[in-house]
């Protein structure tokens, strides 16, 4: 089955879902930003990883600037009528110029929503400007003070109403966030949430759009388990690993063989606490884990900041059946403000095929008006959906949390 067949069922049931996800954004506190990136395989579409703290607002069209500012505001207004004043908070990223010119977007943006926007953190405070590709990005001063009896943030000698983190704090949250309202909440940090939490928390709302629309659920999600407490510096847990590995594969593998896909099962193995592409391997069977020279090994457990990873989310890969005219595969990314898709570009990588990951330095990204048009508005409609179930899910994950 190819869902890209099925557009009539999706499109006939439009005001359905619209519905459902308008009463659904009511029960969870749904983020203000977040990102995810889409594989598509005509007979899977999911979501195979998503983030809370999106740092690629650089990469979207100016077109969908607009939107993106409209969608801010009211996100911003509906929490807090009288805020005015948005302060930035940032990675400590002083020489990724492409990280700099996300901050700048994201900048505009809030200052095109109608808000003063600082940008800064104690962090960066000997730096009075970043280098971005555009040009330099000024830095505000940031310090930390004792403010009725709490260390806050204060920039310029003021309390900012509202602190956007762009932050995704793997190495825990940082000091002073207690005077002012933040967003998104510091608990969805790397050094709390897992990758497994999410999709924990996104099985449910794909259960009942997939009922909704008469598919199986499998249609859109990534099948996945998590392999705790794997100390991979022992030989004994790399055979746990791989033995639970050749067991995930042959399940893949029979789901194949049931719905006539014709192809090998890959899976991914990622650190289930970590970001930026860190600590991510593909596995076509335990033997070839097992087989892995040390240099692979430790990168597989290498994450940002040092954090020791033990965990470990076992995934099915998913190939793209998109691709350039010149042959190289491709990958939507969606950004999403207010739970809605926003604007999209799509990760290109030539170098790989079609079921590795695209995500390395030789990936390039390019907007929807230039190759969007090449996978046609249905696929669109897939790719936004699964998205918007993703901003879902974080609200879920969030709520999960305060529990």
């Amino acid at each position: 089955m190819n869902l890209n067949d099925l557009n009539e069922a999706i499109e006939s049931k439009r005001q359905i879902i619209t519905d459902w996800m308008t009463k659904k954004r009511l029960e969870v506190p749904i983020p203000i930003y977040g990102s995810v990136d889409v594989r598509d395989a005509g007979w899977k579409i999911a979501v195979v990883d998503a983030n809370h703290f999106p740092a690629g607002f650089n990469n979207i069209a100016p077109e969908d600037e607009p939107h993106l500012s409209a969608l801010l505001k009211n996100h911003i207004l509906r929490r807090d009528v009288n805020c005015q004043w948005v302060h930035l908070y940032p990675e400590a990223h002083t020489r990724n110029a492409a990280y700099v010119e996300n901050l700048k977007t994201l900048q505009r943006l809030i200052e095109r929503a109608g808000f003063r926007c600082t940008i800064g953190s104690p962090e960066l405070a000997e730096h009075g400007s970043l280098a971005g590709i555009s040009g330099p990005l000024n830095l505000d001063i940031v310090e930390l003070k004792h403010i009725d009896g709490q260390e806050s943030i204060v920039v310029d000698d003021g309390i900012p109403d509202l602190i956007l983190l762009n932050n995704d704090l793997t190495e825990g949250i940082v000091p002073g966030l207690g005077a002012s309202r933040v967003s998104p909440p510091p608990v969805m940090g790397w050094h709390a949430r897992k990758k497994s939490h999410h999709y924990e928390a996104l099985q449910g709302y794909v259960q009942e759009i997939a009922e909704m629309l008469g598919i199986d659920s499998w249609n859109l999600m990534a099948d996945w388990f998590v392999s705790k407490d794997k100390c991979l510096d022992r030989e004994s847990c790399r055979i746990e690993l791989a033995a639970e590995v050749d067991d995930f594969i042959a399940t893949i593998k029979a789901k194949y063989s049931s719905i006539g896909i014709n192809r090998e099962p890959v899976v991914f193995i990622k650190n289930d606490s970590g970001t930026y592409g860190l600590g991510i391997l593909s596995v076509s069977s335990g033997d070839e884990l097992l087989s892995l020279s040390n240099r692979k090994m430790k990168k597989l457990m290498y994450s940002k900041g040092g954090v020791d990873v033990e965990n470990f989310l076992i995934q099915e890969g998913i190939p793209t059946r998109l691709q350039t005219d010149e042959g190289g595969p491709v990958e939507p990314v969606v950004y999403l403000v207010d739970g809605q898709a926003a604007s999209w570009f799509y990760r290109i990588n030539e170098k790989k095929n079609d079921i590795e990951n695209l995500n390395s330095p030789s990936a390039l990204f390019k907007s929807y008006t230039d190759v969007g048009h090449l996978y046609g508005e249905n696929a669109h409609g897939w790719h936004a959906l699964v998205a918007e179930l993703s901003m879902l899910a974080m609200g879920k994950e969030f709520s999960n949390y305060n529990l």
